[in-house]
């Protein structure tokens, strides 16, 4: 038993003589065609009282039926044993005969009870509203307009390319059968199979493409083996319904295209044997170039490279060199963001975080959760609810996986994600996503662990914001998903003085955390940074670049001011930073103090400044000259006192 697996795209192989053809082809032998019957010129008015109107021409355009008395019995041993190897089951002569021409030439036949056909006729025709059919596995089935039925004249005896009736079916009373071998679109045999959940031989094969030909080829053959058998006679005359013929498909080719894709010479006679063997008809207009004309069973040849396709599967992949394409023009540059997005994985890792990947469909509820309403952007043919807008925001995904890690007995669980949200204001947005559950430090024995806290987060973003070489600060943000004073926004400062909105970072909402199973003694603190919007303030990022250590040594102050306690801290720093020349290069808080000696509505602030030049030492007079501007400007700015 040699077991093929066809591809979607080549129904011609569904049947021994597509298969065989390829072999003859493969080895150079010659294809032996089943011995089919001499029906002579279809004759409707010798094919008996039967009569075939095709009302939709569209879904049926050729429907071919004969007429044939037969008495019902047992196939013989050689016809049944092959049904039986090739797993069918062998039921009666006729039938069996319908089930061996669909292996034999991958054509699917039907065979209709005459007596039981009222008119008699048969008609194809759309399904009524509300009509009916019990089909031959025995249940009944509800059909809508959209599907095809072959109907006699009052009632559906058939789904066409499906299954048969059973009202019309072939027994051991019947004495004659009218056998269909017609052609019915692949999207309409496709839509009934899929809406009724019944696939069947004839579906599978139908829905892909039938051979348009094939259809008075099949029946002459089912005609050939009634006879060879004895199981009936044929009537004279045969019925081919056929309102608009096909002519086949016509290919230009050039023997010389198929040497320059393949990148190896093919001899013009080979190429010849491969296309002749597999039954395309060559018409030589000149040495370079060919007219082919495309059998019917091919369904999926239409270009010049389905044609080369042919010859080198015939050829051997194998005999073709592995070859590089020439380099005609130097490649064009690698898109900036892709080498952000490299670095910035790279940073991020380094972080302890682990890179997640999460589904870009969320459910309805999620988005409104993380987004603003109205803003989802809706599937139109969602799998399910679960998949029913694209996401908003990265941070559904980031928190889900965060719970299923947790609910898996993870309780330190650092991710990120760089993927794209959706909004129909602004369209797709390339972002990352941070979220932090458990431990802020590694436990270790020389320090206790503690849980991870607000200003963890904010460092990571900080740290990606440096390297990116992105000038930050930090504001007051307002975000439903975050917990109310355990959240901000991340402005980038633009080389003209402007700001943009860059993320936003905080504690997710405790109500939202338990929602996803997130117990609630556990804080989840996550970030989500919008790449797009300071892709071209981004000056860095090369985090294999190596720089010179300083060469001159820098001077630290320490700087002590009352201000109001409800003054942002990052309003202290952008005013020193407005007021402080280059040499500033670190600025960092290092204590809060509100107690003793501060009056109330006051807070005592802490900074540390470190001063560096790149090409001299720095005096302590020049040092002292900018910490008086700096005190003069947090005075004026903040009404700040130096303690």
């Amino acid at each position: 038993m040699i077991d093929f697996e066809i591809t979607a795209n080549r129904p011609d192989c569904l049947s021994m003589t597509g298969i065989a053809r390829e072999v003859a082809t493969k080895y150079g032998t010659t294809l032996r065609h089943p011995v089919a019957a001499n029906l002579g010129a279809p004759d409707p008015a010798k094919a008996g009282p039967l009569t075939v109107t095709i009302e939709d021409a569209v879904r049926c355009p050729r429907y071919c039926t004969a007429i044939a008395d037969v008495t019902i019995g047992p196939s013989p041993a050689w016809l049944a044993d092959r049904l039986t190897a090739a797993g069918i089951r062998s039921i009666s002569n006729i039938v069996d005969i319908t089930n061996y021409v669909l292996l034999e030439l991958g054509h699917p036949l039907h065979a209709f009870d005459l007596s039981r056909l009222e008119g008699p006729e048969l008609r194809i025709r759309t399904a009524r509203p509300g009509e009916a059919l019990t089909t031959l596995d025995g249940q009944k089935r509800t059909l809508d307009p959209q599907m095809l039925v072959i109907a006699d004249k009052t009632r559906a005896q058939a789904l066409a390319g499906v299954m048969g009736g059973g009202d019309s079916e072939v027994s051991g009373a019947t004495k004659t059968i009218a056998i269909e071998s017609a052609w019915f679109l692949p999207a309409s045999v496709r839509r009934t199979s899929k809406r009724l959940g019944l696939s069947t031989e004839a579906s599978y094969r139908f829905e892909r493409g039938a051979d348009f030909d094939a259809a008075s080829e099949a029946l002459a053959r089912a005609c050939a083996l009634i006879t060879q058998i004895g199981a009936g006679t044929i009537r004279p005359g045969w019925i081919d319904a056929c309102p608009a013929p096909r002519t086949p498909v016509m290919v230009r080719f050039n023997p010389a295209r198929a040497t320059h894709v393949l990148g190896a010479p093919v001899a013009v006679e080979d190429m010849r044997r491969v296309l002749t063997g597999l039954g395309f008809h060559i018409a030589e207009q000149d040495a370079a170039s060919w007219a082919v004309t495309v059998p019917t069973w091919r369904v999926d040849v239409f270009r010049d490279v389905d044609l080369v396709e042919e010859i080198a599967r015939h050829y051997g992949y194998d005999r073709l060199p592995t070859t590089f394409p020439p380099v005609l023009k130097a490649p064009a540059p690698p898109d900036v963001r892709l080498e952000q997005n490299r670095a910035l994985r790279r940073l991020v890792t380094a972080a302890g975080f682990n890179e997640c990947v999460t589904f870009s469909f969320i459910g309805e509820r999620s988005a409104e959760e993380f987004g603003e309403r109205g803003e989802g952007v809706a599937i139109a043919n969602p799998l399910s609810e679960t998949f029913a807008v694209l996401r908003p925001s990265l941070l559904p995904g980031i928190v889900d996986s965060l719970s299923h890690n947790r609910r898996h007995g993870q309780r330190d669980v650092r991710l990120f994600e760089l993927g794209t949200r959706f909004s129909r204001t602004s369209g797709e947005r390339r972002t990352l996503a941070l979220g932090w559950l458990g431990a802020g430090n590694p436990e270790h024995w020389s320090e206790r662990t503690r849980t991870v806290d607000f200003f963890d987060l904010k460092g990571v973003v900080e740290e990606l914001a440096s390297a990116m070489g992105l000038q930050t600060t930090t504001r007051p943000a307002t975000r439903p998903f975050l917990a109310p004073g355990r959240m901000a926004e991340i402005v980038a400062a633009t080389p003209v003085g402007a700001q943009r909105l860059f993320g936003t970072l905080g504690q997710l909402r405790p109500a939202l955390a338990e929602s996803r199973d997130i117990p609630s003694q556990d804080e989840v603190f996550v970030a989500e940074l919008d790449l797009d919007a300071v892709s071209d303030l981004v000056t860095m990022l090369d985090i294999a670049a190596t720089r010179a250590l300083p060469r001159y040594p820098g001077i630290v102050r320490d700087l002590s001011i009352l201000v109001a306690d409800v003054l942002p801290a990052a309003d202290v720093r952008g005013t020193i930073r407005s007021v402080a020349p280059a040499t500033l290069v670190r600025l960092a808080e290092f204590d809060r103090y509100v107690g003793k000696g501060v009056p109330d509505g006051r807070v005592s602030l802490s900074y540390r400044l470190a001063f560096q030049a790149p090409d001299r030492t720095l005096t302590d007079a020049e040092v002292d000259a900018v910490m008086n501007t700096i005190v003069a400007a947090l005075s004026q700015t903040h009404d700040a006192v130096r303690r």
